[in-house]
């Protein structure tokens, strides 16, 4: 079958999955060597659109009732007339908290604002780890060498995700449940207001990261993950995980035939 798309480079994605865990896990938080990984990644563009979301409506069509008024629609958004904001976030992968600045541009500059942000909240002497993808504003190049100095001079090492594997940050799926709580079915009318919904969400977020029953449920899907990532055997020798696991069904069709 003819297709005018190139060959799929999930392969060569999932073969690089493998050095993956180094940013994370030769950086991973450790109390004890004085050292500590956070995960930064941005967030936009931040529109002034009507958002989709989800809830219960009224049935329409002939299931109608005839006196109900019409629904409204959707207002037009052609005209973008304020602009559009970035958020720079970061995840602590040992406090579980969230760090965002809602910035008008991506640029280098805002990224090195925002890392500037970041050493602020650890001591000097504290080795910070910052793991992030190789977008253009994030790497030190040989003209603008402000990447490189910023970590020499602050006690910071930058380390990337391997190319096409940005999707494998950790702070990838706190970005998504932002999303997914704070911006569905919202229609802002202005930055401001829907800056404040993405602070009010950020805020809610840190207040439950000291949530006892919430760090149980994590720490059995650390475990999980540790185990299918690590421990798990090879195809040829497909044993059951431990009790109280299930297989990801992402995880093992990437793989795995069954």
């Amino acid at each position: 079958m003819k297709t005018w798309k190139r060959r799929s480079t999930r392969s060569r994605r999932h073969a690089s999955s493998i050095c993956t865990r180094s940013p994370t896990a030769r950086f991973f938080p450790n109390r004890a060597s004085r050292r500590w990984c956070s995960v930064s990644g941005e967030f936009g563009p931040l529109n002034l659109q009507p958002h989709p979301g989800r809830q219960w409506a009224q049935r329409g069509g002939k299931h109608k009732d005839p006196d109900r008024e019409r629904r409204r629609r959707r207002r037009a958004t052609y005209n973008r007339p304020h602009g559009v904001r970035q958020l720079f976030a970061a995840y602590d992968l040992t406090t579980d908290k969230v760090y965002g600045h809602v910035k008008p541009t991506k640029t280098r500059t805002k990224f090195l604002e925002f890392c500037r942000y970041l050493r602020t909240l650890y001591p000097l002497e504290v080795r910070l780890a910052i793991v992030c993808d190789n977008f253009s504003p994030h790497l030190t190049t040989k003209k603008c060498r402000r990447v490189a100095d910023l970590a020499e001079a602050n006690n910071v090492e930058i380390a990337y995700t391997p190319t096409n594997s940005s999707w494998l940050n950790r702070i990838e799926a706190q970005l998504t449940a932002l999303r997914y709580f704070a911006l569905d079915g919202t229609d802002h009318t202005s930055h401001n207001e829907q800056a404040s919904t993405i602070r009010s969400y950020i805020i809610k977020q840190n207040n439950r990261a000291a949530d006892q029953k919430l760090r149980e449920i994590l720490n059995k899907g650390i475990g999980f993950s540790h185990f299918w990532d690590h421990e798990r055997p090879s195809c040829g020798d497909c044993s059951k995980p431990p009790a109280g696991m299930r297989p990801n069904s992402d995880a093992v069709g990437r793989d795995h035939t069954h």
